[in-house]
């Protein structure tokens, strides 16, 4: 349960990803806020699911289905939100996979889909939303990248370099696009409990296991859940983050700290 108290009523968020884990709280948080909510995901059922969640609190949502990895579906979500909606302020870049491994163990196919999930798609749902804000006068985006665009960690060569390139984007495009009234920054989680905090381990490990290792490293001995994410999403797309711009905000209980 969150205490944030923001009003976005009036506001258009686009989320990618918005299907499942961090992105789907995103999305319910925002509605809740006030703001209507465009929902993207692969998967149809569960991007319905997380709309009709939305919806049965009163909140407004949109389903929208595609791969943003593909710069025409990014081109078309935005098109998508902007025609029913007729303009959007806020994106959410959630989108993202993971692959376990070092580089050895990482193949071909292993390389591009983390790149494409993560990069690519950042990067064009960003680009299409750019003319949009404009438009609109100004606008913000706020990409979810990882601790690991902040420091490297072992066993996941592919996903580092994937955030470590979000973390960087964020940085270029803030400042590219400053002087228009859009702030783009980033929030760099570490361990949360959703889905992929889970997922992709070798098999035999456990989930109970996968948290005792993790807490092990949490100088704060917690691992939050995905609606800490939400609220500090939700502070940066606010009035009270206005000055915020270009920014890589870690939220891991002190871990890049040590």
């Amino acid at each position: 349960m969150s205490d944030l108290s923001v009003d976005l009523t009036g506001k258009v968020a686009v989320v990618s990803g918005g299907s499942s884990g961090m992105g789907a709280v995103v999305c319910e948080r925002f509605a809740a806020s006030g703001a209507t909510v465009v929902v993207g995901g692969r998967n149809s059922e569960r991007t319905a699911g997380v709309v009709a969640r939305v919806e049965s609190t009163g909140g407004a949502a949109l389903a929208w289905i595609g791969d943003v990895a593909d710069s025409t579906n990014a081109d078309g979500m935005i098109a998508a939100a902007v025609e029913a909606f007729g303009g959007i302020d806020i994106v959410i870049n959630a989108a993202g996979v993971i692959h376990r491994a070092d580089a050895g163990g990482t193949s071909d196919d292993d390389w591009h889909r983390v790149m494409s999930a993560n990069v690519d798609g950042t990067f064009f749902l960003s680009r299409a939303a750019i003319p949009v804000f404009r438009r609109r006068g100004g606008g913000v985006i706020v990409n979810i990248s990882s601790t690991c665009g902040l420091v490297g960690s072992a066993g996941l060569a592919a996903y580092c370099a994937s955030k470590g390139a979000v973390t960087n984007l964020t940085r270029a495009m803030a400042l590219d696009h400053a002087s228009e009234g859009i702030r783009i920054n980033a929030i760099c989680p570490g361990s949360v409990d959703t889905p992929m905090l889970v997922s992709e381990h070798p098999e035999g490990r456990t989930a109970a296991d996968v948290f005792e290792s993790n807490l092990a490293s949490i100088p704060e001995g917690r691992i939050p859940d995905a609606i800490e994410v939400a609220d500090l999403a939700l502070y940066l797309c606010s009035n009270a983050g206005r000055h915020m711009n270009g920014a890589n905000v870690s939220l891991d209980g002190g871990y890049t700290a040590q």
